[in-house]
């Protein structure tokens, strides 16, 4: 069993000390790593960083948002099918209930969101 252990820590470390020795020879430049190719086929955006990120969180809430309404609507549904069944009825009550608590989180989740990278935009401008 510890030689097994032994091979495979000889296995990682020599495998690792190979890309050392040569950084450490320094024949790599950013150009053999593809980096200057990458940068120059990639349509990247030159957009602030900041408000990418504000955009991203906002498209997530957005969906989220979603997700949360059609939650009140399967408990409309249900409390509409429910025909007077009590446990029915409470069954629907807790899906419209958590969705309506789900949609508070997200609105002050966004709310939260748009002040902070509101004000990180205008601390820094």
């Amino acid at each position: 069993m510890n030689i097994k252990k032994t091979i495979l820590a000889l296995g990682i470390s020599s495998s690792l000390m190979i890309p050392m020795t040569v950084l450490a020879a320094g024949t790599l430049t950013a150009n053999d790593l593809g980096v200057n190719a990458v940068g120059n086929t990639i349509a990247l955006g030159e957009g602030d960083v900041r408000e990418t990120a504000g955009n991203i969180i906002n498209v997530a809430l957005g969906f989220l948002g979603i997700i949360a309404v059609i939650i009140v609507l399967i408990g409309g549904f249900k409390w509409m099918i429910a025909g007077g069944d009590e446990t029915k009825t409470k069954e629907a009550r807790g899906w419209i209930v958590s969705g309506i608590i789900g949609l508070a989180i997200i609105l002050s989740g966004w709310a939260i969101t748009s002040f902070v990278i509101g004000q990180l935009i205008n601390a820094t401008k």
